[in-house]
């Protein structure tokens, strides 16, 4: 499994709704759960965000959403019992890489 977290300023919300809702209504097939957006910073993320979570890349999601993404950056990583890995040297980047705040995951080994 994979989530992706597609990040934007708050003058960006009523965007950032709308690339939400043309994956709810063009790519629902592909995702597992898409959450509400999120108006603040949050857990390791530097700027407001929503978040998705999909299966796998076999239908071409994620160059999907690099095409629509309306210029929004998107990390995207695994979901693994390392955390800290997941979010930094086994994530990818759709757009401009932003600051992900690590401490707040547990050491592992």
């Amino acid at each position: 499994m994979y989530h992706a977290h597609v990040y934007f300023d708050l003058s960006q919300q009523i965007l950032a709704e709308q690339v939400r809702q043309k994956i709810i209504g063009e790519r629902a097939d592909d995702i597992l759960a898409i959450f509400p957006l999120v108006p603040r910073r949050v857990g390791p993320h530097d700027k407001p965000m929503f978040e998705m979570h999909f299966s796998d890349n076999r239908t071409g999601f994620i160059e999907w959403l690099d095409q629509n993404r309306a210029g929004l950056s998107v990390l995207i990583h695994p979901v693994s019992a390392n955390e800290l890995a997941d979010h930094t040297v086994n994530a990818s980047w759709l757009g401009q890489q932003l600051p992900i705040h690590t401490g707040i995951f547990t050491t592992q080994p």
